[in-house]
């Protein structure tokens, strides 16, 4: 019997690995004519970029010198004596630019849609770690030129990494940095850019073209796949033509982009001339790094910022194992859609604030009004648009808040508790901070009690409000009697005037 059963539980381990990687599925299987779009080949689009970063790469190592008393030089000497060479740097950077770009399109498109629920969870894991090798490109290809500031951006994303916690923060360092010094550092960082993360993607990538062939592409989620999902075409000639005439336009494109706007060198790095410069990472870290400047995180430690950056990224990763439902149509997924939208908002929006505030530390309070206002317009955006959508649509979601039809009064009522909410929470870790970095006094203990005591309101007027608001739908399952003891009491006030 334990036979048995162990022999049982490696067949359906054994299953659950075949199912998710394919091993016995056939290759070169059509593909179906809805897939000949452009957003289902976002991922082909990164991959052709990574391709003209390799063309473009392998001329430049022809007259790079990885050592930093040259390398700036060499570079120099690629901008002004290579013929074309300002070009090649300049397409060599953009491309980068739209392979980071369009991995993150390409990830926020599949969340929407929902590729990554069964079977394709390690299709997911996998284009997670494709992507994590694609911003570890852009960190160190961007040091080499060695310029102050890529030198200067490059120190602060080390530091950060000597603020992890042991022995994780000793293994990234030696990995990447090395026993210490520049020239160790920058070599180090040109090894990891033109040897070990290209093989690492290109291994990533066949794993994944692998299971891609054997799942074949997903089914719009918007539907049930019919009509043109029922016409299948080959893979030669059609899909290949359409992905060659897509490369070519994206490669023309760049081209076109990199010839109207080329780059202009910025001067060699040297410790004087970087101790004049405010470091700031390149945009597509630059979300991160004004998390790292609210003030809060100055207080608690760059490693609770680091956690939490983290954990943001960890959720990512393991997305299949946590949203497990059928439903894969965006209007059947409301809780998930717009904390997608908000998750989007919320990356552009501190990008764009880190960009226009450069070494400045962010108080809490500012932080939390900020980051609570992108996210309270993105969801009362939602909420509007589900609700019309459903609305049209002719039928009533089992989203509690899209079941009641509420006016427009209800929903600005809401609107103002929950941006008190966030006030309250800001003020009360804006409190917390100054108790901890100047000690107690008379103010800051009257601050932290107020924020307290308005946080603890908002709560309790929400949780009657929702009730409230479950009871005139019908919604609710258990009646408490306590949050209608008042409204019962004037109904009948009303009743015998």
């Amino acid at each position: 019997m334990g036979d048995e059963g162990e022999r049982g539980l490696l067949e359906r381990v054994a299953a659950w690995v075949d199912s998710r990687l394919g091993l016995s599925y056939q290759l070169l299987r059509p593909a179906p004519a809805y897939s000949l779009n452009p957003f289902y080949w976002l991922g082909a689009l990164a991959v052709v970029a990574f391709v003209i970063q390799g063309v473009t790469g392998t001329i430049m190592m022809l007259y790079y010198v990885p050592d930093p008393t040259a390398a700036y030089t060499s570079t120099q000497y690629i901008y002004n004596n290579v013929t074309y060479g300002r070009f090649l740097e300049t397409v060599h950077l953009y491309t980068a630019y739209a392979m980071i770009m369009l991995a993150f399109m390409h990830m926020m498109r599949g969340y929407f849609v929902s590729v990554h629920k069964k079977p394709r969870e390690v299709m997911w894991v996998v284009g997670m770690a494709m992507g994590f090798v694609t911003l570890g490109f852009g960190f160190t290809g961007y040091l080499l030129p060695w310029t102050v500031v890529s030198k200067s951006a490059t120190d602060v994303g080390v530091g950060m990494i000597d603020a992890l916690p042991q022995p994780l923060s000793s293994f990234l360092s030696f990995l990447i940095v090395g026993a210490g010094g520049d020239a160790t550092e920058l070599l180090r960082f040109y090894d990891l850019h033109v040897v070990v993360l290209p093989a690492v993607l290109l291994v990533l990538l066949v794993v994944k073209m692998y299971m891609l062939e054997a799942h074949g592409i997903s089914r719009p989620a918007t539907g049930n796949g019919r009509g043109n999902g029922s016409v299948l075409l080959p893979i030669f000639p059609d899909v290949t033509l359409y992905l060659l005439q897509l490369a070519a336009i994206f490669g023309a494109g760049m081209l076109l982009i990199s010839i109207a706007f080329p780059l202009s060198l910025p001067p060699a790095y040297t410790p004087t001339l970087a101790s004049q410069y405010t470091p700031q990472p390149d945009w597509y870290f630059l979300w991160i790094y004004q998390i790292l400047k609210i003030s809060v995180f100055e207080t608690l430690g760059l490693p609770v910022a680091l956690a939490a950056v983290t954990a943001i990224f960890i959720v990512l990763t393991v997305l299949p194992f946590i949203d497990r439902g059928e439903r894969r149509r965006m209007l059947e997924r409301p809780v998930y859609v717009t904390t997608g939208m908000i998750f989007v908002a919320e990356v552009v929006g501190l990008a764009y604030w880190g960009l226009i505030t450069p070494g400045q530390v962010i108080p809490a309070e500012e932080a939390v009004l900020v980051l609570g206002s992108i996210a309270l317009v993105v969801a009362v955006v939602s909420l509007v648009v589900y609700r019309v959508l459903f609305s049209k649509a002719g039928r009533r979601s089992d989203h509690a808040l899209l079941q009641p039809k509420t006016s427009a009064l209800v929903s600005f009522v809401f609107i103002i508790i929950v941006a008190s909410g966030a006030l309250a929470i800001g003020s009360a870790i804006n409190s917390v901070v100054s108790i901890a970095q100047y000690g107690p006094s008379s103010e800051t203990l009257s601050a932290l009690a107020s924020s307290v005591v308005g946080l603890v309101s908002v709560v309790l007027v929400s949780v009657y409000l929702l009730y409230r608001f479950d009871l005139a739908s019908g919604a609710i399952r258990r009646r408490v009697r306590v949050l209608e003891k008042g409204w019962r009491m004037g109904l009948e006030d009303a009743t015998r005037k």
